[in-house]
């Protein structure tokens, strides 16, 4: 008889996770589950790779996912502002006595000729924007824009998301353009220059799928208003997918 394959858990959501799922699926030896939160509507999951979308019912309800699918792994790559997932995964994980991993990409940093505004929350991003009119490119995922219809009503948004916003949370002058990225450098300095934006709100993700706006925007001398990430944990943690693929390679040869 073989020796029993090893069950990873991967929370995905990031570029990071569908490449390390990418690297994983042919290894004989493991046995990938990959996880959604669901966020999207139509999410594009790996071929090949058992997936799962939706939440597991906060720590408890992930604690028994774990148990009951014999899990022995558990790799939490979600979006760098997912901190209730991924404090829940960690804990889940200590209570589950199995090895844990954060692979979270770097944030950020500001360059010569960026204007930034940093904010530690959408609610100071809204603060800095202000009470003049403004054309607004709103980049900050769906969940969160409810706060600029309640709070600021004067400004003009562009809001670029895979899905429409319900329309109930929209700004009375908002216009949605459905897209999915990533975009190039020419793509957003062309998009930024169309609607004649003055002023970007977005979330400091980290990363390079996202990252052409931000490098259109200093060729505009466009400020943003860049949303900092919550404070993580400590927890094990690492930057790339290669340092993550390494970490577990490791472990399974332990």
């Amino acid at each position: 008889m073989g020796q029993k394959r090893k069950k990873i858990l991967l929370l995905g959501g990031t570029s990071e996770a569908s490449q390390l799922v990418h690297c994983l699926q042919n290894n004989d030896s493991i046995e990938v589950i990959f996880s959604l939160a669901g966020v999207t509507k139509n999410p594009v999951l790996p071929r090949n790779v058992i997936s799962r979308v939706g939440g597991f019912g906060g720590v408890t309800g992930l604690i028994m996912w774990l148990k009951n699918n014999q899990i022995d792994f558990l790799i939490d790559a979600t979006h760098p502002f997912a901190l209730q997932m991924t404090n829940n995964a960690w804990k889940a994980a200590k209570i589950c006595r199995i090895p844990f991993l954060n692979l979270q990409r770097p944030a950020w940093q500001k360059r010569d000729g960026d204007h930034w505004y940093e904010v530690n929350s959408i609610p100071e991003a809204v603060k800095v924007l202000g009470h003049r009119t403004l054309r607004v490119f709103l980049t900050i995922g769906r969940k969160d824009i409810l706060l600029f219809k309640e709070n600021i009503i004067q400004h003009h948004y562009w809001i670029r998301s895979v899905d429409k916003p319900d329309d109930t949370v929209l700004p009375s002058h908002a216009e949605v353009i459905a897209a999915r990225g990533p975009f190039d450098v020419q793509s957003e300095y062309d998009f930024l220059k169309q609607y004649h934006i003055e002023c970007i709100v977005t979330k400091n993700s980290g990363g390079q799928t996202v990252y052409a706006k931000i490098d259109a925007a200093r060729k505009l001398s466009i400020p943003v208003i860049m949303i900092q990430r919550p404070v993580m944990p400590q927890l094990p943690s690492v930057s790339t997918m290669d340092k993550a693929y390494q970490w577990l390679m490791s472990h399974l040869q332990g």
